[in-house]
């Protein structure tokens, strides 16, 4: 039987051709089989036989199945969240906007936070473990993002700081808030993308009409009437879309400042009244 480093060597060349990062696929996958953490498989279990289970597993992976779909889980920021079918996969991307938010707040904490689509509670429950006495609204139209925005809470501890309810972006809610967190869909909808986004991840969290920025056009508008006083908005964008929201935020008199990731890539507005 082929020892797990041998196995993770042989799965790597495997997986080039259909992942950006083909060994720490192999290596979380491995870790999945096993039960064990990434770092245990690295630190004690390289010459172990590898488990008969990872195969199957690879096999999904070749067919572009996400692996957080395939491991259930996805790490973000500070919290490690449970992820299935039906929801959009955090990605480290995201983790721009908790930057520009703990930024803008510094020595301060938002004492209410609303997260606009809120997927599996991705940002919401990260900004609540960033901010322990605040308390949060997470609105998606998604029954199966709602269910696991509620479980991750329980599983978290954070349940009795998260609510999680149906909506439509900012419809219905009448609150000021500390901080608005918004990853909307912003894909244009001729685009192409990969084919473990485009086959596996829902169409209603990614793609925003023909320039992608349908979801914008309804959010924007309403965060001066959301945001409270000192507050701030950071919303997620596409690396080609600051000039345009910017000048949307700018005609409703926000204040704009834009982030970009470890890529150096724009991706996301904050925006302050």
């Amino acid at each position: 039987m082929n020892s797990i480093r041998t196995s993770l060597a042989r799965t790597a060349a495997q997986l080039e051709q259909v992942s950006a990062t083909p060994r720490l696929d192999a290596e979380l996958l491995m870790a999945h089989a096993l039960g064990v953490t990434r770092e245990a498989v690295i630190l004690r279990h390289l010459d172990d036989p590898a488990p008969v289970g990872f195969a199957a597993l690879i096999e999904r992976r070749v067919a572009h199945e996400p692996v957080a779909y395939i491991t259930g889980t996805r790490a973000f920021w500070t919290i490690d969240l449970h992820v299935g079918p039906g929801v959009l996969i955090p990605r480290a991307d995201s983790e721009t906007l908790l930057e520009a938010a703990v930024a803008h707040f510094g020595r301060r904490s938002p004492t209410r936070i609303l997260d606009l689509g809120t997927g599996p509670g991705t940002l919401l429950l990260a900004a609540l473990d960033q901010w322990p006495g605040a308390t949060g609204l997470g609105i998606d139209r998604s029954p199966e993002a709602l269910a696991q925005a509620r479980s991750n809470a329980e599983r978290l501890g954070l349940a009795k700081s998260a609510t999680f309810l149906p909506g439509d972006w900012t419809r219905d809610i009448d609150e000021r808030f500390d901080l608005v967190l918004a990853n909307p869909p912003y894909i244009a909808t001729d685009d192409l993308l990969p084919p473990e986004v485009s086959a596996y991840e829902p169409a209603g969290a990614l793609y925003a009409g023909a320039d992608g920025l349908d979801a914008y056009r309804v959010l924007v508008p309403q965060f001066p009437r959301l945001l409270a006083p000192g507050g701030a908005a950071a919303v997620e964008i596409g690396a080609t879309q600051a000039a345009a929201l910017g000048a949307l935020a700018r005609v409703v008199g926000l204040t704009v400042d834009i982030r970009q990731d470890l890529g150096g890539r724009d991706r996301c507005l904050l925006l302050t009244p």
